[in-house]
């Protein structure tokens, strides 16, 4: 009996520590939605394929909440979302990290404890907030040119990037905080581009070797030397064509079609080769400039007076609102596109763009005729390329 009671005990008290053992081996993210009755919260890990449901919960009036997860054995990524509103959470261990915020500023106003990382995370997330805001103001900015909006743009991006670089990055590239700063985007367009960037090329090599020695084996970490290379490469091409294919405006000639594919304003894939058959006006334009309403104007001119004869405008917007570019365009009756690359396209690059705006004109065969600066009487050029 006496050995029964002892035997008992032993499997209780082993019982006891697994329990423990496993509940020590999570992460805990937990806290408070308010506002929020009734919405959907998900926890998702934001794998390197993209983000992924790990758990959910319909919030109650008070809006409490507790998730927890296997602890990763190098610092990972997850967030918190209603809807479109996000929280990022980093989480490197077995901690436990409260959030507390309510639903109609739960991106912004939230509050967080118990990570340091994940509140240089939130300082990381409104500078980019604030640097998208700058950058659409100046787009909106009618009293400056394409060229002044470019410069003012482009320093602007500096600024943060050197911020970003110098106070986040560089002071210590092994935390996860850093990791985060380098997908930073404007748009669909990365803030620290390794494919187009020398400078950020560095930036990613950094954050990647500092992750080889703190977290070695670490898919993240494999993944930065990756697009480090690549990176590398990709610019020491982009710096050899541009010293040995610099094309002058007045020297362009008859030349196949490179093709352009992108989503139109109504979300449906346009492709420049499709318009084979018509002479084709491609145009590189940014709404956001003071002199587009004029030449918005100019072209409804010439595509009302040609387009049943056979003429097509393929416009490219190179603005960075989404959502500005729609309203602009919604009753325009050519094709218009817009390339979220903004001012870094490669489509620039492929076509040797200078300036904005710039146009080009295709003939039916789908060959490049000419460029704008060529071009002295558009409407007899149009005319000859239509017979």
């Amino acid at each position: 009996m006496r050995k029964t009671f002892f035997t008992y005990c032993a499997v209780a008290l082993l019982a006891v520590s697994m329990l423990c053992s496993c509940d020590n081996n999570k992460f805990h993210v937990k806290g408070n939605i308010t506002e929020a009755k009734d919405s959907v919260l998900y926890l998702e890990n934001m794998s390197l394929d993209g983000p992924v449901k790990v758990d959910s919960v319909k919030l109650s009036a008070g809006g409490d909440f507790s998730f927890s997860g296997k602890a990763p054995e190098a610092p990972d990524f997850y967030r918190l979302r209603i809807d479109r509103q996000i929280i990022n959470i980093s989480i490197d261990s077995t901690e436990t990290v409260t959030v507390k915020a309510a639903l109609p500023t739960m991106a912004t106003g939230y509050t967080i404890e118990g990570s340091e990382e994940c509140n240089i995370i939130r300082e990381l997330t409104l500078k980019q907030i604030e640097l998208q805001s700058r950058i659409i103001a100046i787009q909106r900015d009618n009293t400056l040119n394409y060229n002044a909006t470019i410069d003012s743009i482009e320093s602007t991006i500096e600024r943060y990037k050197e911020d970003v670089r110098n106070n986040y990055i560089y002071k210590a590239p092994m935390r996860s905080s850093s990791y985060f700063a380098l997908f930073q985007t404007i748009g669909n367009t990365l803030i620290f581009n390794p494919m187009q960037n020398e400078g950020d090329v560095k930036v990613y090599g950094a954050v990647a070797t500092s992750w080889d020695a703190y977290h070695p084996d670490a898919v993240r970490g494999q993944n930065l030397h990756n697009i480090a290379i690549e990176g590398m490469k990709n610019v020491r091409i982009l710096r050899n064509k541009r010293m040995t294919q610099q094309i002058e405006a007045d020297k362009i000639s008859v030349a196949s079609l490179i093709d352009i594919a992108l989503e139109d304003n109504k979300g449906n894939i346009r492709s420049l080769t499709d318009l084979k058959g018509k002479v084709v006006m491609l145009d590189f334009h940014v709404f956001g400039s003071s002199d587009s309403p004029k030449r918005i104007m100019q072209m409804r001119d010439i595509y009302n007076k040609y387009h049943s004869q056979g003429f097509e405008i393929y416009q490219i917007s190179l603005d960075t609102d989404e959502h500005f570019w729609k309203t602009q365009t919604a009753a325009l009756p050519w094709v218009c596109v817009r390339d979220p690359q903004g001012i870094n396209s490669s489509n620039i690059a492929a076509y040797n763009v200078q300036k904005i705006p710039t146009f080009f004109l295709i003939n039916k065969n789908n060959e490049v005729q000419m460029r704008d600066e060529q071009i002295k009487d558009i409407n007899a050029e149009i005319e000859k390329m239509l017979k």
